[in-house]
């Protein structure tokens, strides 16, 4: 699937479990470098492992990582991500904008305080780490940027169920967007990746499921396959892009999905319709 990302750097919001350190091992196992900036420096008994159990992961699968404690929503720790993956590995090629807060109560029942959180981390979180990565990404002659977001469902079942948590993440998607024309003569690639079903991740289990959604559920390594998918590509070979992980990987022509588990009819994930007549 494209080229290999062996010697290639990945500057990314959290990854310290989930979709983002499946990402991460997965592109360490091609050689790829990661720096990714997350919260988690101790235990937490609610959250599965620590950016510590992260590098250790990432560095296990053959890849080089570094853990930048931080959060995405204060500007010196992101532009101190940025600056450790230049100190160490000479650049940034690739840009994964995975952190994200979810909370999909109605207007009337989500704090006010919550639909800051939301919209800090997820739209302002993209931006301020997207900007700070542009100048190495214009060095680069493989710059992706890839945004862990949904496509644009203006249907009035989406717009009505959580318009909280839906701004915060269709400002993530058009932002996205936008850099995708705004950096195009600069050939930085920018596309924006969703699940087609539920992933078995901690957001699901704690908030939106517990374990009977999480079975339901595929694991987060169909996200990390179709990213990589993405990710190999030549930049100027597909970019504005709203990508849905089960439709990228049938083009590159895997479509035996049931090894990612959920079961014969998994759930699907927010923002996705049910193929029409299905």
């Amino acid at each position: 699937m494209g080229t290999s990302l062996k010697g290639r750097t990945i500057v990314m919001s959290g990854g310290s479990r989930g979709i983002g350190l499946a990402i991460l091992t997965a592109a360490a196992r091609q050689g790829a470098n990661a720096v990714f900036l997350a919260k988690t420096d101790t235990p937490d008994p609610r959250l599965p492992g620590t950016v510590h159990t992260a590098v250790a992961e990432i560095e296990a699968a053959g890849g080089s990582a570094v853990a930048v404690v931080g959060d995405v929503r204060e500007e010196a720790d992101v532009e101190r991500a940025v600056a450790t993956a230049v100190d160490r590995f000479g650049g940034v090629d690739i840009c994964v904008n995975n952190a994200s807060a979810l909370d999909v109560r109605g207007t009337e029942e989500l704090p006010v305080k919550r639909f800051d959180l939301m919209q800090s981390i997820n739209s302002r979180g993209t931006f301020l780490l997207t900007r700070a990565c542009l100048p190495y990404l214009k060095q680069s002659d493989h710059a992706h940027v890839l945004t862990l977001s949904p496509p644009l469902n203006l249907a009035p079942r989406w717009l009505g169920a959580h318009p909280g948590y839906t701004v915060s993440k269709y400002g993530m998607t058009l932002l996205t967007l936008g850099w995708a024309a705004e950096f195009a003569e600069h050939g930085i690639a920018a596309n924006c990746l969703w699940p087609q079903t539920m992933i078995a991740t901690a957001a699901v289990a704690n908030v939106l499921g517990g374990e009977s959604l999480a079975s339901r559920s595929r694991g987060p390594e169909i996200m990390a396959d179709a990213a990589l998918a993405v990710l190999s590509r030549p930049p100027r070979e597909q970019t504005g892009q709203t990508l849905v992980d089960a439709d990228v990987l049938t083009a590159a022509g895997i479509t035996d999905l049931a090894r990612y588990g959920g079961g014969q009819d998994p759930e699907l994930d927010l923002f996705v319709d049910p193929p029409q007549g299905g």
